[in-house]
């Protein structure tokens, strides 16, 4: 009998990982398509939440499918989650033709915003000041903001999740106007917020340098007046 090579991992025995890139230098390490974060089926049921970052190493695919599982009655239900991603990828390369892993990780990295507005100030002074946001941050926000666009997509609409998830997915990663992540709620609200302070020419900091601020200027207001 012929000796086999290793056998190729492909995501539900369908879609390869090799060919899939990140092309965000920032986001890499913290978007799990390489070889050694390859899976069959998106539940590893790894303890990716015992310990600070662990969950950069989550598989992406798996991170989408645990997101679903928002609102209390989904808690728990992995395996619908796991067929809603399998169903909403199937959409997706046959819509696209191209490799639905490639298509998810485009979307994230469309979808992540990557400046915010932190509140600057104590005793009844607040100011707000534009931050930079981390890219684990960014990776974090994008996969809920598409889980919670294609969630209330299919609310009280004959169209499945599934399909829901995969056009939210195409929109986001093609930068079409046409999606959830693109003025997200109360988020843009605040980005366009944030947008007008900053055309008062602020300079943008860093996170830790606005939380050094903050704690500079609490001290200085608790100070005794000489």
């Amino acid at each position: 009998m012929a000796a086999t090579g290793p056998q190729e991992i492909k995501l539900f025995g369908k879609w390869s990982y090799d060919d899939v890139e990140v092309n965000d230098i920032s986001l890499e390490d913290y978007i799990a398509v390489k070889s050694k974060n390859a899976v069959f089926v998106p539940h590893t049921a790894g303890r990716y939440q015992k310990k600070r970052f662990r969950k950069a190493q989550c598989p992406i695919v798996e991170r989408l499918t645990t997101s679903l599982m928002q609102h209390g009655r989904n808690n728990g239900k992995k395996l619908l989650a796991v067929r809603i991603v399998r169903h909403a990828f199937d959409i997706v390369h046959l819509l696209t033709d191209s490799n639905p892993i490639q298509v998810l990780v485009d979307a994230i990295i469309n979808s992540g915003p990557r400046e915010d507005a932190t509140r600057i100030g104590s005793a009844g002074v607040i100011r707000r000041q534009a931050v930079d946001i981390s890219p684990l941050r960014r990776v974090n926000s994008a996969i809920y903001l598409i889980s919670t666009g294609a969630r209330e997509a299919s609310f009280r609409n004959i169209k499945t999740i599934a399909e829901c998830l995969a056009d939210e997915l195409i929109n986001a990663a093609k930068g079409s106007s046409n999606r959830y992540t693109l003025v997200p709620g109360l988020l843009g609200v605040i980005y366009q917020s944030t947008q007008s302070l900053l055309s008062f020419a602020q300079p943008k900091v860093t996170a830790n340098q606005a939380f050094s601020a903050f704690f500079v200027e609490s001290s200085d207001a608790h100070e005794p007046a000489l």
